[in-house]
């Protein structure tokens, strides 16, 4: 999995919980999930619980603390996947 599947994957985790459309649209590494998205902290949550089922991951709780921008949450993903192999 390429980290363009990986960022699409991810983008459709995210998006039913998304309160701001227009920062969805303009999504990029440095996108927020609570500032930019509008996404509060329980509905973060959700999106961890997600990101490990479809990724077949473990998201321990360091990890999920720093879990606040697309790009952590990418960097994140991909070092769970390489411990995985």
């Amino acid at each position: 999995m390429n980290q363009e599947e990986i960022l699409e994957q991810l983008k459709s985790i995210v998006k039913p919980f998304v309160k701001n459309e227009e920062a969805f649209m303009n999504l990029n590494e440095e996108t927020d999930f609570i500032t930019d998205l509008q996404i509060n902290s329980a509905n973060l949550v959700d999106i961890v619980l997600d990101t490990e089922e479809a990724f077949d991951i473990e998201i321990d709780n360091q990890s999920m603390e720093k879990m606040l921008t697309i790009k952590a949450a990418l960097e994140i993903i991909n070092t769970k996947l390489a411990e995985k192999k």
